[in-house]
C-alpha cells in the first residue's frame, strides 16, 4: 500500500470536499474534515464548543488578535482555547498517519506530519467564481445575493488561521506540490489527477 498521506486545501466552493470524498473511495483510505474535530474532541477531553470556534477560522484577524491581548492581559484562559483545539488536532493527526494513509482538509495538516510521513499536498481551487457560488448555494444553501461575501470571507478565514499556525500563506503555489481548477477538471477528473501522482 503507498503510505503517502494526501493534504488538501481548497478555496470554499471549489470541491475540494468532494474531491476528498471521491479519492477516499477509489483509496480505500479515509478522510477526514470536520468529523476530525469530533474526534479530536472526544480524545482530548477538550470542550467541542472550543474546537468549532477555532476550526479554520477565529484567529489571525484584528478582532481576534486583541481579544488576545486583552484576554492575557487580564489573565484570562481564553487566549490559550486556539492553541489548546490546534495541539488536540495535531495530536490526533499524528496518530492517525501512523495507523495508515489518510486524506486530511485543511487544517495545517501539511505542517503537522511534515517528516513524519510522505505527503502529497494539493490546492483546490476554482477560478471561475459562478461555479464556487452555485457550490455554496446547492451544497450549504448560502443565499445567492450573500453567496460572493460569504465565499470571501471563508477563504480569509482559512488564509488566516494558515498564518496565524504556521506562518505560510494559504494558498501559495510553493507551498503545494500540486494546485488543480475544479472549473476546468472535474472531481473525478481531479481526484484521477492525483492518485496518479501518487505512483510517481
Amino acid at each position: 500500500m503507498n503510505r503517502t498521506t494526501i493534504v488538501i486545501d481548497r478555496e470554499y466552493g471549489s470541491g475540494g470536499r468532494e474531491v476528498a470524498r471521491i479519492l477516499s473511495e477509489k483509496l480505500g483510505i479515509a478522510f477526514y474534515d470536520g468529523n476530525l474535530l469530533i474526534q479530536a474532541g472526544e480524545q482530548s477531553g477538550i470542550n467541542l464548543s472550543i474546537l468549532r470556534d477555532y476550526d479554520e477560522r477565529g484567529v489571525g484577524s484584528i478582532l481576534h488578535d486583541l481579544a488576545m491581548v486583552s484576554s492575557c492581559m487580564s489573565g484570562d484562559s481564553k487566549a490559550e482555547q486556539p492553541f489548546m483545539a490546534y495541539e488536540a488536532q495535531a495530536r490526533l493527526m499524528t496518530q492517525l498517519v501512523q495507523q495508515s494513509p489518510c486524506i486530511f482538509l485543511g487544517r495545517c495538516a501539511a505542517d503537522i506530519l511534515a517528516g513524519q510521513t510522505p505527503l502529497l499536498r494539493v490546492f483546490i481551487y476554482a477560478s471561475n467564481l459562478t461555479d464556487r457560488i452555485d457550490r455554496a448555494v446547492n451544497t450549504d444553501h448560502i443565499p445567492e445575493k450573500s453567496a460572493p461575501a460569504y465565499i470571501r470571507r471563508k477563504d480569509q478565514q482559512r488564509k488566516n488561521y494558515q498564518k496565524y499556525f504556521t506562518q505560510k500563506t494559504w494558498g501559495e503555489p510553493a507551498n503545494y506540490d500540486m494546485m488543480l481548477n475544479t472549473s476546468v477538471l472535474n472531481y473525478e477528473k481531479a481526484a484521477d489527477i492525483i492518485i496518479a501522482a501518487l505512483d510517481k
